[in-house]
C-alpha cells in the first residue's frame, strides 16, 4: 500500500485542523482581520483586481443611469425602466465588491479620477438612439461576462470567497446581457443569436 493511503486507497488527510490550533492561530493573527492564515491567494493582487472590478461596476452603473435618463422615443419607456433596474443592480455589485476589498484590508477606490482607466468597460455616449444604447450595454455586459469568468478561474480555490462573489455577480451580468439581447431583437425585429 502506498504511503499516506488507507486500505481503500484513499488518502489519510485529516478532515479538520485541530480546534485548539485554529483558536490559537486566530488569536495570534487577529491584526489581519478577515484574512486568515489559511488564505493562500495574493491579498494585494486580489485587492488590485477588485479595484478594477469596482471601477467597472461604477462605470456600468453610470452608463445605465445615463441611458435611463437620455433614452427617447415612443417605445423608450420599457427600455428606460430596464436600464434603471440594471443601474441599481450594478450599484449593488459595486457595493459588494467594495465590501470585499474592505474585508481584505484594502480601501475601495471610489475616486472619479482614473476610474475609466481602471474599468474593463467603457462609459459610452449619451447622444445615441435607443437601439445603439441597447447595443452599447450589450457589449459592456459581454465584456463583464468574459472578464468575470476569467476572474473566477483565477481566484479558484485560492480565494473561494472572492470567487463565489464574482460567480454571483456573473450570473446577474449574464441575465443583463440576455435582457439587452432581447431588447435588441424587439427593437430591431430580428434575432441576433444564431440558433
Amino acid at each position: 500500500m502506498a504511503k499516506g493511503k488507507n486500505k481503500s486507497g484513499k488518502s489519510k488527510k485529516p478532515f479538520l485542523t485541530d480546534v485548539k490550533m485554529l483558536r490559537d492561530r486566530a488569536r495570534k493573527h487577529i491584526d489581519t482581520g478577515a484574512v486568515a492564515s489559511s488564505y493562500i491567494g495574493d491579498v494585494n493582487k486580489t485587492i488590485e483586481i477588485l479595484q478594477s472590478v469596482l471601477a467597472t461596476e461604477i462605470v456600468c452603473t453610470l452608463r445605465y443611469q445615463m441611458h435611463a435618463i437620455a433614452a427617447q422615443g415612443i417605445s423608450s419607456e420599457g427600455v428606460k425602466d430596464e436600464f434603471a433596474t440594471h443601474a441599481k443592480e450594478e450599484w449593488g455589485h459595486a457595493t459588494e465588491v467594495a465590501e470585499r476589498i474592505n474585508q481584505l484590508g484594502g480601501s475601495p477606490n471610489f475616486s472619479p479620477a482614473g476610474i475609466l482607466t481602471r474599468s474593463a468597460s467603457e462609459y459610452g455616449k449619451q447622444e445615441l438612439n435607443l437601439v445603439d444604447m441597447i447595443k452599447e450595454n450589450l457589449i459592456a455586459e459581454r465584456i463583464a461576462v468574459d472578464h468575470y469568468r476569467e476572474l473566477i478561474r483565477y481566484f479558484g480555490n485560492d480565494d473561494p470567497t472572492t470567487a463565489h462573489m464574482i460567480k454571483g455577480i456573473l450570473a446577474v451580468e449574464e441575465e443583463h446581457a440576455n435582457d439587452m439581447h432581447d431588447l435588441l431583437v424587439a427593437h430591431e425585429g430580428q434575432p441576433m443569436l444564431k440558433k
